[in-house]
């Protein structure tokens, strides 16, 4: 199972430590793969330094500069959030080519796309008992860094593996008639998930999720959940089918 975790969900050093340890108690019954973000810890690194924050369609704007800064920041929490799960191994594209993506080059700089994933180095991590834990630093063929939004690491890591991936975000998961929660929507067809989008009950900051859960689907994903992050307890139900929203092939 591949769980990614990041965003408003890490802000708070409790919270995450708490998630850290459903993380470790739920790797008991699934082989676990956490992937994270850490944009709240990358926007405060930049701001220490002066470079102003830009996004362009959803993606930060990586000059040569923000994506030294984006390494280390993201580089750093890798290793704090691998010690808080414990039995953990951090690691970022450089290590063994895990994570090769090409840029997009333009405005965006230093952003990556059509990510490629090391799966045997997953698997052989995975057999040691190990959980690996992969910040979403990718690298070009040439070796250098590339900033990939860490919803598409997610999804390319499962559809490598062909696991189910959860979406662990600040919503508790789709709903049919927002905010309504008898209208929670426990399981969606990649149909419905599409038909949802088009008919406008799928619609502002869901869109990209619901987006990111039908990509990695397309990558051969087994199902992909969206739950939340900031709420005890949820990470292990949402494994099992009993929380969030599962959206299925």
């Amino acid at each position: 199972m591949i769980v990614k975790y990041g965003g408003n969900a890490m802000k708070s050093l409790e919270l995450r430590r708490t998630v850290a340890f459903e993380l470790a108690e739920l790797r008991g019954e699934h082989p676990l793969i956490v992937v994270h973000g850490g944009g709240p810890f990358i926007e405060r690194e930049l701001e220490l330094r002066g470079i102003r924050s830009e996004f362009v369609r959803g993606l930060r704007v990586t000059t040569p500069e923000a994506m030294a800064v984006v390494e280390m920041a993201l580089g750093r929490l890798n290793k704090e959030l691998s010690w808080e799960i414990g039995g953990a191994v951090g690691l970022m594209g450089h290590d063994c080519n895990l994570l090769i993506a090409e840029a997009i080059g333009g405005e965006l700089g230093r952003v990556g796309r059509n990510v490629q994933v090391n799966a045997g180095l997953l698997r052989t991590l995975l057999a040691a008992k190990l959980t690996p834990v992969v910040g979403c630093v990718a690298v070009d063929r040439e070796g250098a860094a590339l900033n990939v939004n860490a919803d598409t690491v997610a999804g390319a890591v499962a559809g490598a593996l062909g696991e189910g991936v959860i979406f662990l975000t600040d919503v508790d998961g789709v709903y049919r008639n927002f905010p309504d929660p008898e209208s929670l929507a426990g399981q969606l067809s990649r149909s419905e998930a599409e038909d949802g989008i088009a008919a406008g009950w799928i619609a502002g900051g869901m869109i990209p999720k619901v987006q990111a859960a039908l990509d990695a689907l397309s990558r051969g994903a087994a199902y992909a959940t969206i739950a939340s992050g900031m709420k005890a307890g949820v990470l292990g139900r949402a494994a099992v089918g009993q929380a969030g929203t599962r959206i299925l092939p």
